[in-house]
């Protein structure tokens, strides 16, 4: 029996999958730091005793990610971009034609053909603004987790316009708006807003397709999810481990 192992070496965080054909048995995410060989390498070990399997029932292990190359002991290495098309059409039942993956770092548009491949794809990587980096700062600033943005900014009662594009300035007018006695519901409603604009930018006059999906650990935010919805006009979809879908795209390469 067979297993196959995916892993996200990304810039905010490093993502294992243990994979059996194409079911997604096990996962689990650190953050990245140094040594990262060494922390997806403890990755593995932790996924082999969780499921009680043998390393000799290891198939193969597939890399992806800004990191990619430094596993040493990779059998195959993908690029991030194929990995999450791959990654989102199985996940979604081969339904997936659109992805917008918010990473540590940058925001990709996916475009996936009929088969599962990448047919198309542009990359906002100038700034940090509205990426994982991006939410953490805000998260800090505002002294409140990620997870409760999307309750809070369903309790705001205005929206705020934040006019900056770039993560720096962003960070400035964020701590300008709390030293005015801003309510941060309002504020953080406006950052969904902000990105969604720019998301929507990124997306262009181009047709969508109808099954869009929303990707990335900021995609468990379900108020950035809804604030997109609101913007382009367009059902946006949330995979159940949206953080995971490049990892075991992976490993599904491997297949």
């Amino acid at each position: 029996m067979e297993y196959k192992i995916g892993i996200d070496l990304g810039s905010t965080a490093i993502k294992t999958v243990i994979v059996k054909d194409t079911e997604l048995l096990w996962k689990k995410v650190v953050p990245t730091a140094p040594g990262q060989e060494a922390l997806a390498l403890k990755l593995i070990d932790d996924g082999l005793t969780d499921l009680a399997i043998k390393k000799k029932d290891i198939g193969g292990i597939s890399v992806t990610g800004y990191g990619k190359n430094l596993i040493t002991q990779a059998h195959t290495v993908i690029d991030e971009v194929s990995a999450n098309a791959w990654g989102v059409y199985l996940l979604s039942d081969k339904k997936a034609r659109t992805v917008i993956n918010i990473g540590g770092q940058d925001i990709k548009i996916i475009r996936i053909s009929e088969d599962g491949k990448l047919s198309d794809f542009k990359m906002n990587d100038k700034c940090a603004a509205g990426t994982g980096r991006f939410f953490e700062m805000a998260g800090r600033i505002l002294d409140t987790p990620i997870y409760d943005f999307a309750t809070l900014a369903d309790n705001a009662d205005a929206s705020i316009n934040l006019n900056s594009t770039c993560a720096v300035f962003a960070e400035s007018e964020i701590v300008s708006l709390l030293a005015k006695g801003t309510k941060k519901e309002n504020i953080i409603r406006g950052l969904h807003e902000s990105i969604a604009r720019r998301i929507a930018g990124m997306l262009g006059n181009q047709e969508i397709e109808d099954d869009l999906y929303l990707d990335g650990g900021a995609a468990n935010n379900g108020g950035l999810a809804s604030a997109i919805e609101d913007e382009i006009f367009r059902a946006v979809n949330v995979l159940s481990y949206p953080q995971f879908t490049v990892a075991y795209g992976a490993a599904c390469f491997l297949m």
